[in-house]
C-alpha cells in the first residue's frame, strides 16, 4: 500500500476521533481506512491507536508519530498547492468561518468586492461565535476578535478595533451613572454568553492597572447586535466593539458610560493553518482584507 496513504488514513483517524468519520472525509469506505491503518501499525511493528467500542485514540507512540506524520503530510500538500499556484490564478472554494458580529457588519458588504475581484474563489462563510477546530471541520482560515489563543495555527492582524462600556440616556436616568469601575458591581451588565473567559470584564482603570469586574449579567446573548439593541432599550450596560455602537453613538441613542477610562484595544486576526507555503486562495483573500480594512484604525469605524 501507499505510504503516504497510510499516513492520511491514520492522521485522519487521530482528527477525526473514530474510523466512521475518518472514511467519510477520506471518500472511502470505513474497511478501507482500517487496511491502511492496519498495513500502517505492521510496517512499522508498532500499536499506533488504542481502539474500544466507543471511541479511538492514540497511543503513546502512535501520538509521537501523529505528530511527525501531519508535518509530513503538510509538506506534500504545500508541494502539490505550490505547483498548483504557480500555474494559475487563486481558485477553489474557501470555508470561512467568521465571528458573527464582524461578519454581519463589515464583512458582508465587501464580499462582492473580493468574488468580483477573483471570479474563480467561491466562498461558504460560517457565522458563529465560537473557536472552531479549523483542520478536524474543514475551514481553511477563521478570522477572530480579541486576544488569541496558544495554538499552532497561524494568525495575521486585519485591523484593530475599540471596545467601550455604553448605555442608553434612560438607564443612566433610571439608575444613575458609575462613576467608578468598582460601581459597575451595583449596575444591571448585558454580557456575552460566547466569551471564553464567561461573564468578565477585564477593564484598565485610569492608573493602568488591569481590573476585572464579574457579573451574573442581567442579559447574556450570543450575538452584539442584540446587545447594542438592549442597551438602547434601557436593559443595561454593554461593552461592545465600536463598530457596533458608533452610529448609535453619534445618533446620541447609547453614550459612553466612562469616557475617561482608557481604551480597550482588540485585535481582529485571519487564523488560518500553519506551513510554510500558504494556500493561494487563502492568501489571496486575507490580502484583500488587509487592504480593505488598512484606513480602518481603531478610532475610524
Amino acid at each position: 500500500m501507499d505510504r503516504l496513504t497510510e499516513m492520511e488514513a491514520f492522521a485522519m483517524v487521530v482528527d477525526q476521533g473514530g474510523f466512521t468519520d475518518a472514511a467519510k472525509k477520506m471518500g472511502i469506505s470505513k474497511s478501507a481506512v482500517s487496511k491502511h491503518i492496519s498495513a500502517l501499525e505492521a510496517r512499522l511493528g508498532a500499536r499506533l491507536l488504542n481502539r474500544t467500542t466507543r471511541r479511538v485514540s492514540p497511543t503513546e507512540i502512535g501520538l509521537a508519530y501523529y505528530d511527525r506524520a501531519r508535518r509530513v503530510l503538510t509538506d506534500a500538500g504545500e508541494a502539490d498547492a505550490l505547483v498548483t499556484a504557480m500555474q494559475s490564478a487563486p481558485s477553489g472554494l474557501r470555508r470561512l468561518s467568521v465571528a458573527t458580529d464582524f461578519g454581519v457588519t463589515l464583512l458582508s458588504p465587501v464580499l462582492g468586492d473580493f468574488l468580483r475581484e477573483h471570479p474563480s474563489i467561491t466562498l461558504n462563510m460560517v457565522l458563529n461565535n465560537r473557536y472552531v477546530e479549523l483542520i478536524s471541520e474543514g475551514f481553511d482560515m477563521a478570522i477572530r476578535m480579541g486576544e488569541l489563543e496558544d495554538s499552532s495555527l497561524r494568525a495575521r492582524k486585519i485591523t484593530d478595533t475599540t471596545r467601550r462600556m455604553v448605555a442608553a440616556p434612560s438607564y443612566f436616568g433610571q439608575h444613575g451613572r458609575p462613576l467608578r469601575i468598582d460601581d459597575l458591581n451595583d449596575h444591571r451588565l448585558l454580557h456575552y454568553s460566547s466569551q471564553a473567559s464567561g461573564n468578565v470584564w477585564r477593564i484598565t482603570a485610569p492608573s493602568g492597572e488591569k481590573r476585572q469586574v464579574r457579573s451574573a449579567g442581567w442579559l447574556t446573548v450570543n450575538d452584539g447586535q442584540s446587545l447594542l439593541h438592549a442597551a438602547i432599550a434601557g436593559l443595561g450596560i454593554a461593552f461592545l466593539p465600536s463598530f457596533l455602537y458608533h452610529a448609535a453613538l453619534r445618533e446620541g441613542l447609547v453614550e459612553e458610560v466612562m469616557p475617561d477610562l482608557p481604551v480597550e484595544i482588540v485585535g481582529i486576526y485571519a487564523i488560518y493553518p500553519p506551513g510554510r507555503f500558504t494556500q493561494p486562495k487563502v492568501r489571496a483573500f486575507i490580502d484583500f482584507l488587509v487592504t480593505r480594512f488598512a484606513d480602518k484604525g481603531p478610532e475610524n469605524w
